[in-house]
Formats: structure tokens, C-alpha cells, sequence
């Protein structure tokens, strides 16, 4: 008994911290950023007059950029800054193969000519939004040092361009970069324009983000980042709202030890709110985060709650985005495998009725699977007058339904837990039994002894032995357990099984 329990409860352990079914949408937002002129094209440019009206070529760049004459070098820069923010294939890979690279990186130290820092790192921002290569010969080029100190730069258009350089490095995942954090965060103040503001709240964003890969941040650093997102939660500016929600989610996706942290910080009750947002990105990004805590532990799962979590969901499990219903669902699985009293809570707040609900989405199989598991771990950690209550919301029914799909963790997840109710119901097996029957879902398990996956005709056997062995069942012999001495199967349902494993 105490065995099989324990199994139970590190599935749904590691579930809550590893096996959730969603995609990680903000990927697609942490792509590399290239400054793109606005305003201005290669056409109507404003390169020195030398250059004007002639087709500027890789070697006359390369020539003039190393010229002594400060217009020429700075325009030639600027024509190769202009080449690289070209929307449609910059010639990256020319340029670096040119040899431009070097004589970049050497404008950069030449703090008498801001400008021509600035037009150096804007083009080199540029090279590496690139490629892992591209962006690999911008740090071998020894640039990443240079960034960091034009981060001391006195003027701010140095500075914010130091900082997108940096953020496009970053987001390659190098880890020469711990330098950058400290500084970056001198940046967060009310004077900083709202531009600037956002790449530095993006850099900060794509830091947290290879913190959830383990690549990168000390607890030290982590402790210096969440201040400034504390600060940042509060930004009206929905750019700057996104990434720092977004941040928060990789911070607490990475174990928790890191989800403490967020708490102790006492960001946790500004972030709750978020989940009722009117802009769809924070929603997401918010349930993304607190749907992290809630895979921690019992106590960190609490903190959460006692934010009155809970009343967000029957307007999230509604929502008309289906990306919302999913990690809404998904969140709430994670309350499921909880304790008794957090279980109570979601069926306080009304939404077990719900889940169940969409446990009949045929459009959305993901949205299926997560209100399976929401409803099998309610099934392992209930108590029986809440199993009850699940039954009678009528949840056999479409969850029987599930054991026809392809999906063999989501079949044998059922099957865990119509056996668990099978089991909590006691004296009253047979009418669960018998709602089963019912509504199709016998037949449904009969078959499953036919299925490849031994867990789960083992599973569809016993369930079929132990609850239906009155009914005339053909079963396949080969199948049937190893009889014991005496050449009878030794199951009684009436005592054996369900006093050995009706304990949690």
C-alpha cells in the first residue's frame, strides 16, 4: 500500500514540475533584434558626399573605415551600418568575411568620437543578430568587453546601443556576460526614455530566460534582477509589462529553490492581479508565471492561493484564446495534486464543474489531456467525500470518452484514475461500475487489453478482474495473470485490494 502510494505521489510530483503539455510561446518574442532606420533608406541616405552617387562597394568601405580623416571614417561605418539594417538579406556574411570586424570593434574605444562608437555598434548590433556563427565572430572579435564599458558611456544613445548589442549575445545563450547586469540595472530610473527603457527591460528578460536553462545567473545576481522587476511589474507600458511577467516566468521555471526567491521577494501578489489584464500577452505571460510556482511545493502552491488566485479562473477556463483554457487548466492540475485543503479550494471556487467541461473539447486535445490529469490527481489526492463530489459533477462520462485516444500516457492517466474511484467509491464500486458501463466505457477498457503498452492492458485487466467479473466479459487468456498454486486468480475486490490501497 505504502509503495504503490508513493509511486502516485512522485508521478504527480513530477508532473507538477516537468510534464505539463505547453508549448513556450515566448521563444518567439526572444528573437535577435536589428536597429532598422525608420526614416531613412540606402537610398536617400546621409553618407558623406564622397560616397554619394557611387555604388559603394565592400572594399571602399573597408578603405575609407580606417581612413584618417574622421568624415570619412565615420561615414564609411555608417555605410555598413546602413548595408547590415537592410529588411531584406543583409549582406552579413560579406561584411564579416570583408574584415570589418576588427576595425568595428576598434571604433568602439574611441571615446573622443561618440558618434562613430555609435554607428560601430550599431552595425555590429546588426552582425550579431545574425547566425550562432555571426553572432560567435562578434564576441570572438572581443567586442562583449567594449559593450560593457560603453555601458558607462556618457551619452545615452551610446549606452542604449551598447545595451541592444549586448541583448542580441545574450539571447545566443554565451555566458561571458554577468558583467552586463549590474549596470543595466543602473538604467532603470524615471528620466530613462520609454525606448531605451524597453531594450533594457528586453535584455533583462533574455538574462532570466538563460537562467531557466541553467546557463548563466548566481543566486547573487538573481537577487540583484528581481528588485528591479518588482519595480518594472508596475510600468503601464505594455512592452515593458510583457517582459518583465515573461522574466518572472523563467525565474520561477527553474526549480524551487528559484521559485522561493520570487516569493521572498514579494512580487507575488502584484503578479496575481495580471491574470484578469485586458491585453491577452500579459494574461499569458502572468498565468505562464504563477502556473510555475504552483509546481513547487505544497507551501509555495499556498502562496499563490492566498492571493485569491482562484477567482481569475472561471474567466480564464472561459477565455476565447484556447491557449488561455489550456494553461488555465493545466494550473489548476497542479492545485489538484496538492493537499487536501487545496483541492477543497478549487472545488470551493466552483470550477471543478468546469475542468470537467473541458474534458468534452474535442477541438483542443492539449486542453483534454491537461483536465485529465487535473481530474486524475484529484483522484489520488482527495479525500473520498471530494472524489464523490467529482462523480457527481458526472465526470465519467467524457472521461471514459479518453481511452479511445492514441495518446498512451493520457489513456493510462485515465485508467489511474477511474481505479481510484473505483477504489475511494468502497461499497458503492458497483454503481460507478455501473455509470462506466454505461456510458461506453466497459467496452472502451475491454479493448485496452488488446493495447501494445503492457502498463495499460495490465491496468484495463485489473480494473475489468476486480470491478466486472460478474459480467460476461470476453477476455483474452493470454493476457490473464500468472493463476496462482492452487490454479485459481487470487482478487477480491470486497477486501484485499481495497483495503490495501484505499489509504493515501
Amino acid at each position: 500500500m505504502a509503495e504503490n502510494a508513493d509511486l502516485d505521489n512522485h508521478r504527480i510530483k513530477s508532473f507538477k514540475n516537468k510534464g505539463r503539455d505547453v508549448e513556450n510561446k515566448r521563444d518567439e518574442h526572444l528573437l535577435k533584434k536589428r536597429n532598422v532606420p525608420q526614416e531613412e533608406s540606402l537610398e536617400d541616405s546621409d553618407i558623406d558626399s564622397d560616397f554619394k552617387g557611387q555604388n559603394v562597394t565592400l572594399e571602399a568601405i573597408l578603405q575609407n573605415a580606417v581612413s584618417d580623416n574622421g568624415l570619412i571614417q565615420l561615414s564609411a561605418v555608417q555605410a555598413a551600418r546602413k548595408l547590415l539594417s537592410s529588411d531584406r538579406n543583409p549582406p552579413i556574411d560579406d561584411l564579416i568575411k570583408s574584415g570589418i570586424l576588427p576595425i568595428l570593434v576598434k571604433c568602439l574605444e574611441r571615446d573622443d568620437n561618440p558618434s562613430l562608437q555609435f554607428e560601430a555598434a550599431w552595425a555590429l548590433t546588426n552582425i550579431a543578430s545574425g547566425t550562432s556563427q555571426q553572432t560567435q565572430a562578434v564576441v570572438k572579435s572581443n567586442a562583449v568587453p567594449l559593450f560593457l564599458r560603453l555601458l558607462q558611456s556618457p551619452h545615452q544613445n551610446v549606452c542604449e546601443q551598447a545595451v541592444w548589442a549586448l541583448g542580441n549575445i545574450i539571447v545566443q545563450g554565451l555566458r561571458n556576460l554577468l558583467g552586463v547586469v549590474k549596470p543595466l540595472l543602473s538604467f532603470i530610473n524615471p528620466s530613462i526614455p520609454i525606448t531605451f527603457l524597453r531594450n533594457v527591460t528586453w535584455v533583462i528578460v533574455n538574462l532570466c530566460r538563460l537562467q531557466s536553462l541553467c546557463l548563466t545567473l548566481s543566486p547573487l545576481l538573481l537577487f540583484q534582477i528581481l528588485p528591479a522587476l518588482c519595480v518594472l511589474i508596475y510600468h503601464t507600458d505594455i512592452n515593458i509589462l510583457v517582459d518583465t511577467v515573461w522574466a518572472l516566468s523563467y525565474l520561477t521555471d527553474g526549480g524551487n529553490e528559484q521559485i522561493q526567491m520570487v516569493i521572498d521577494s514579494g512580487v507575488v501578489p502584484f503578479l496575481v492581479p495580471l491574470l484578469s489584464h485586458q491585453e491577452v500577452k500579459v494574461q499569458t505571460a502572468a498565468l505562464r508565471a504563477v502556473g510555475n510556482i504552483v509546481t513547487g511545493t505544497d507551501e509555495q502552491t499556498q502562496v499563490v492561493l492566498n492571493c485569491d488566485v482562484l477567482s481569475h479562473f472561471p474567466n480564464l477556463l472561459t477565455h476565447p484564446k484556447e491557449k488561455i483554457n489550456k494553461e488555465a487548466v493545466w494550473f489548476l492540475s497542479n492545485i489538484t495534486a496538492g493537499n487536501q485543503q487545496q483541492v477543497q479550494a478549487v472545488i470551493d471556487a466552483g470550477l471543478l464543474p468546469m475542468i470537467i467541461h473541458q474534458l468534452a473539447k474535442v477541438r483542443d486535445f492539449g486542453t483534454q489531456k491537461e483536465a485529465a490529469w487535473a481530474i486524475s490527481n484529484l483522484t489520488i489526492s482527495g479525500r473520498k467525500d471530494q472524489v464523490e463530489y467529482l462523480v457527481q459533477q458526472n465526470v465519467v462520462p467524457p472521461f471514459c470518452s479518453l481511452l479511445s485516444v492514441k495518446d498512451s500516457q493520457v489513456v493510462q492517466v485515465v485508467l489511474d484514475g477511474l481505479k481510484n474511484v473505483l477504489i475511494m467509491a468502497g461499497d458503492e464500486a458497483s454503481t460507478i461500475a455501473e455509470i462506466i458501463e454505461e456510458c461506453g466505457g466497459l467496452e472502451k477498457i475491454e479493448n485496452l487489453q488488446q493495447h501494445e503498452n503492457e502498463d495499460i492492458y495490465k491496468l484495463a485487466f485489473e480494473i475489468i478482474d476486480q470491478y466486472f467479473s460478474g459480467d460476461d466479459i470476453d477476455e483474452d487468456p493470454s493476457l490473464i495473470p500468472e493463476a496462482t498454486q492452487g490454479g485459481t486468480f487470487n482478487f477480491d475486490p470486497a477486501t484485499n485490494l481495497q483495503a490495501k490501497e484505499f489509504k493515501f
